[in-house]
């Protein structure tokens, strides 16, 4: 037991070195906001961090409007950084956010068509939001990542010519009925 609880412990406190280094990085959009809440209020970033980290997640349980709040946590700063990565010249930043949007919007139909989860499952938004954070993480082997190189892409390799020959043949069909009208 004790072996275990100095796993997590070293976990927790590599990935509190990892939050530490992202808040202080001043390459980052939040540098400048963190700098000015950290001359104002004397409190040290990872603190305030950790601290409004703590008021989303209650808020995401007892809020008014946690869906809202949710989906702003999942497409705000996911679209910033993809606009960066499309104005910058290397191709590793890019595949990283195509792979989080084809993981948000598979996520997002399946969330569509099993809809009355959202209402069975205690913290549901608070649930969704931490996965979407997960998946978005700024690691080599974020939520995304894992799940398009374990489900999507196996999935999408053995299943894409089949797929594409029914696109084909629809957009074939639709040409066709286009041409006699």
């Amino acid at each position: 037991m004790a072996v275990q609880y100095t796993q997590v412990q070293q976990w927790f406190e590599g990935y509190k070195q990892t939050v530490t280094k992202s808040l202080r990085d001043t390459s980052k959009p939040w540098a400048k906001v963190l700098d000015i809440v950290e001359e104002k209020t004397g409190v040290d970033r990872v603190h305030v961090f950790f601290g409004a980290a703590a008021f989303c997640a209650i808020y995401l349980i007892f809020g008014y409007g946690a869906q809202l709040l949710c989906n702003i946590i999942g497409v705000l700063y996911p679209a910033y950084v993809s606009i960066h990565a499309i104005e910058s010249s290397t191709k590793q930043d890019d595949t990283k956010w195509l792979i989080y949007w084809v993981t948000f919007g598979i996520f997002t139909v399946i969330e569509f068509f099993s809809g009355v989860l959202t209402h069975i499952i205690p913290f549901y938004w608070l649930l969704k939001c931490a996965f979407l954070i997960w998946c978005m993480l700024p690691t080599e082997q974020n939520g995304s990542t894992i799940i398009y190189h374990k489900l999507v892409r196996p999935y999408f390799l053995k299943h894409h010519q089949s797929v594409d020959k029914l696109i084909d043949d629809g957009v074939k069909k639709a040409t066709n009925v286009l041409k006699h009208d």
